[in-house]
């Protein structure tokens, strides 16, 4: 969920919101939370959450049908649907659903967070980008079925914060398809890519 308000960081939740408050989201959260306490990197913290999140993806009922519909309203455009289900009260972790009609596509961006992305329900096809010389390149397409999840994990890190990963991809929607996401760190938004 975007975490920034005209440039600034937004303040501090009172306390964490569970907008999906079941014991399997608890768990899931608590257990994220005791996995990338002592994480030194993105690329850590997705590796030790990694098998939290395949299982997440495999549980056929964790995600009720309410955040696996469309929703207009949500702000995202082209009927994609935006679902919170979990956000940290100091806004370092969140968990959301996203629902895409089949056909639709983002622009090439990258996330400001560190993460998985997932599908859930559908398929989906990703096109991975690199930047040069003024312009972005192809480097590689893959389908991503049920259970296939993404890293945005790969950058370095100081030894005081996790550093925002800069990988560029864009992804189209095969058939109507449900995309749980967990993100990390204070920066959970995308910018396109350039």
């Amino acid at each position: 969920m975007c975490d920034f308000q005209r440039g600034g960081l937004l303040p501090p939740l009172s306390e964490d919101e569970y907008v999906l408050d079941t014991r399997r989201v608890r768990e899931f959260i608590g257990a994220v939370r005791e996995r990338i306490k002592d994480a030194g990197s993105p690329a850590q913290a997705c590796e030790d959450i990694g098998p939290l999140f395949a299982d997440l993806l495999s549980d056929r009922d964790w995600l009720p049908a309410r955040y696996q519909a469309p929703a207009a309203a949500s702000g995202m455009g082209g009927g994609i649907g935006q679902w919170l289900v979990f956000r940290a009260a100091d806004r370092t972790l969140s968990l959301f659903s996203l629902v895409v009609p089949p056909g639709a596509m983002t622009p090439v961006h990258d996330h400001l967070a560190w993460g998985l992305v997932g599908v859930y329900r559908g398929n989906q096809d990703e096109e991975f980008y690199r930047p040069g010389g003024g312009r972005l390149e192809l480097v590689r397409r893959r389908p991503l079925d049920p259970g296939d999840f993404s890293r945005c994990c790969r950058r370095a890190t100081t030894s005081t914060a996790f550093v925002p990963p800069r990988r560029r991809h864009r992804s189209r929607s095969i058939s109507w398809q449900t995309t749980p996401a967990a993100y990390g760190a204070t920066r959970t938004t995308s910018r396109p890519g350039r």
